[in-house]
């Protein structure tokens, strides 16, 4: 069960991983949800491609790290797709 400190960290840490992922890829879009959204959907993304090579990561720099990797992956298919 996620408590309520746990579902801020993971928000946190998916605005901040959205917005570096956007600065990664150069997306220029900083809008404030888009960024959230990418981020939190990007944590998913890392965690799983994490967990399918058995890297698990902890903290909030560890979901910072696996939320940005995630959101830059989803950045990079969804720019693949794209074309």
């Amino acid at each position: 069960m996620l408590a309520i400190p746990n579902i801020v960290i993971t928000l946190a840490a998916g605005l901040v991983a959205g917005w570096l992922a956007g600065v990664i890829m150069k997306t220029g879009n900083t809008n404030l949800v888009t960024c959230l959204i990418l981020g939190v959907v990007g944590a998913v993304v890392g965690s799983v491609l994490a967990g399918l090579i058995g890297i698990r990561f902890y903290g909030f720099i560890g979901n910072l790290i696996g939320a940005t990797l995630g959101a830059v992956v989803l950045l990079y298919a969804l720019r693949v797709l794209k074309k």
